[in-house]
Order: C-alpha cells, then sequence, then structure tokens
C-alpha cells in the first residue's frame, strides 16, 4: 500500500493518534475516542495492522492494538505525531 493510501483518511488518523496517546488501548476505547463505530474502526486497524504500523494483542475476546516496535513505518508514524503534537 502507498503512504497516500495509508493517510488517506481523517479516521485513520485520529486512530493512530488515540493508539499513541494511550500507549495501548482495545478496539471500544479507539472507536469512543474517535466517535466512530466499530465497524469502520476495526476495519481501519486490519488495514494498520496488515502494513505492520500496529501490533494485536489477544486477551481472550478483548483485542489492543499498540505500535509495532520492530517497524521502520510505525517509528515515522509515531515521529511525526511527536513533532505535530510538539508543535502546537
Amino acid at each position: 500500500m502507498e503512504l497516500e493510501q495509508v493517510f488517506s483518511t481523517k479516521l485513520r488518523m485520529k486512530i493512530l493518534k488515540v493508539i499513541y496517546k494511550s500507549g495501548q488501548p482495545n478496539i471500544s476505547d479507539i472507536a469512543r475516542q474517535t466517535k466512530a463505530n466499530f465497524t469502520s474502526t476495526a476495519k481501519h486497524l486490519k488495514l494498520l495492522e496488515d502494513e505492520g504500523i500496529l501490533q494485536v494483542h489477544h486477551y481472550g475476546r478483548v483485542r489492543m492494538y499498540r505500535f509495532n516496535e520492530t517497524s521502520a513505518k510505525a517509528k515515522a508514524v509515531q515521529n511525526l505525531i511527536e513533532a505535530w503534537e510538539q508543535s502546537k
């Protein structure tokens, strides 16, 4: 997937910011904080996971998401969010 496609939606960027700020939220927390429905949130999370930006950990039926610490893409996204937040 191209860079433009990963960053092409406002919801996807909101999801990444929530995960950056929260550390390891579950899908319901992410949906609530972004004011999106569960299905849309799950779809975007799956795309980000498939791209290697996020990792998912299953605790029973609960899925917790965090940035993939071994991914250069994930580190670049975190650096971008951090720089953007600091410049406010």
